[in-house]
């Protein structure tokens, strides 16, 4: 084989053999785990698209559900990043057990309780007192065993003398979006949920009341990063964007009210 050939056909082979090699991902690759209440859902996800414009190699991954359950997956050592709660309370007993990085907990949100009806529903209902009414016959609640809405809407319940008296109506609904759906597919008569989730429903759920927010504690949503993270730097980083002027732009677009001063 002449000698030209024969160098060619090596450096061929040179060029095969390093694309071949290549890793088409980027060096630093980075895939990141957020566990997130679920009615955070479509701000995460939008900060997220920016969040990994501005960082090739970075992956975010959302583990979407109800604050409680969240909680017992971090407690059960699931590979999770960061943890974004819809109550204090979830986050507070991961705390107490070493799970979350208290140094980098901050309240980022608050939200308010509102109590939604079916679109189509002829049902009046202004008032709490209202759902005593024989006409309603199911109303939806998150289980307040794990989930915050629901133990937002019990507090409120409580608090006004209604709890008891509503047991035979009360359907326990997963989380947030699954009580939100109750109420949209004409299921149940009546359903709690944020106001930031009635939303996202306006064409087939319609606010009836909201409870007097005297009736249950402030709904706050604190975040943190989970001890033991894989990527700790990563997850504080999201942690500044939800703080910063364009993460609480974003919130307030959808609906979500800063949180009260000086509360960490």
């Amino acid at each position: 084989m002449p000698a030209r050939i024969l160098m060619r056909a090596l450096a061929a082979l040179a060029l095969l053999t390093a694309v071949l090699s290549m890793d088409p991902r980027p060096a630093h690759a980075q895939e990141v785990t957020l566990s997130v209440a679920i009615s955070m859902k479509e701000v995460v996800e939008e900060l997220g698209r920016r969040f990994m414009a501005a960082r090739p190699g970075v992956t975010l991954r959302y583990n979407l559900g109800s604050s409680g359950e969240l909680q017992k997956q971090i407690e059960a050592g699931a590979p999770i990043d960061l943890f974004i709660s819809a109550a204090p309370r979830q986050m507070d007993e991961l705390e107490k057990k070493g799970l979350v990085l208290a140094a980098t907990r901050r309240v980022f949100a608050r939200n308010v309780l509102t109590v939604v009806k079916p679109a189509d529903s002829r049902i009046d209902l202004t008032k709490p007192s209202d759902l005593l009414d024989p006409r309603v016959t199911k109303i939806v609640i998150g289980s307040p065993k794990t989930v915050p809405v629901g133990q937002y809407a019990e507090e409120s319940l409580r608090a006004l003398g209604l709890w008891e008296r509503l047991q035979a109506k009360l359907v326990f609904a997963e989380n947030v979006r699954q009580a939100l759906d109750y109420v949209a597919r004409g299921e149940v008569d009546a359903g709690f949920v944020y106001t930031t989730d009635a939303a996202t429903r306006a064409k087939q759920v319609k606010e009836a009341f909201r409870p007097a927010e005297d009736t249950y504690r402030p709904i706050l949503y604190p975040v943190a990063v989970v001890a033991g993270a894989k990527h700790p730097a990563v997850a504080q980083a999201y942690v500044d964007l939800l703080l910063s002027r364009d993460g609480q732009a974003v919130l307030a677009r959808f609906g979500f009210l800063p949180p009260p001063a000086g509360v960490r």
